[in-house]
């Protein structure tokens, strides 16, 4: 097993200790109060998984969102409000049903991770599609990464493929 697969499965585990709701509470609340975020009109969140950060609360605020959807080894860019069918993914993830649209049309990309680092290595679940999407945009578009401070270390291996975001916001609790 390499490090990664030992870390990716540690950070699992933790996850399950933490108080999620908690967790994501201070976090959406530390997101709304972050200077770029306020200043998006058009943001990409991750739909949860059971254990993962829930941003969910965001969508009441009032902006456009997009959730990603996977197509073969890519990640599209799908509109989402609450007129939008979610439908489950091969990887057990509600995605959105609605049509792509370019990323172009971003301000904020808001980045799953199972860990962070200070540089702002993440560790996320080993498909590379975050890693994929990033690296293809045409522009520069932030990113942010919300994590339980449990998760953040100050080192990641990572490889020259990985891409490091922008912004990490960390709980208080």
């Amino acid at each position: 097993m390499n490090n990664k697969t030992v870390l990716r499965i540690n950070a699992k585990e933790l996850r399950k200790t933490l108080d999620m709701e908690s967790v994501s509470e201070n976090l959406v609340k530390k997101i709304r109060e972050h200077k770029i975020y306020k200043h998006s009109k058009h943001v990409m969140l991750f739909y949860p998984t059971k254990y993962e950060v829930n941003l969910l609360s965001l969508i009441e605020d009032d902006k456009k969102f997009y959730f990603p959807r996977v197509k073969e080894n890519d990640l599209l860019v799908c509109p989402y409000d609450k007129s939008v069918r979610l439908e489950k993914s091969e990887f057990n993830i509600l995605e959105p049903c609605s049509n792509p649209e370019s990323p172009k049309i971003l301000d904020l990309i808001i980045v799953p991770a199972l860990m962070v680092d200070k540089e702002g290595y993440r560790l996320g679940y080993g498909g590379g599609f975050y890693d994929r999407f990033l690296s293809a945009l045409e522009n520069k578009i932030p990113t942010m990464c919300p994590i339980p401070k449990e998760l953040f270390t100050e080192k990641l291996p990572h490889d020259c493929y990985d891409i490091a975001v922008d912004i990490i916001v960390k709980t208080t609790l």
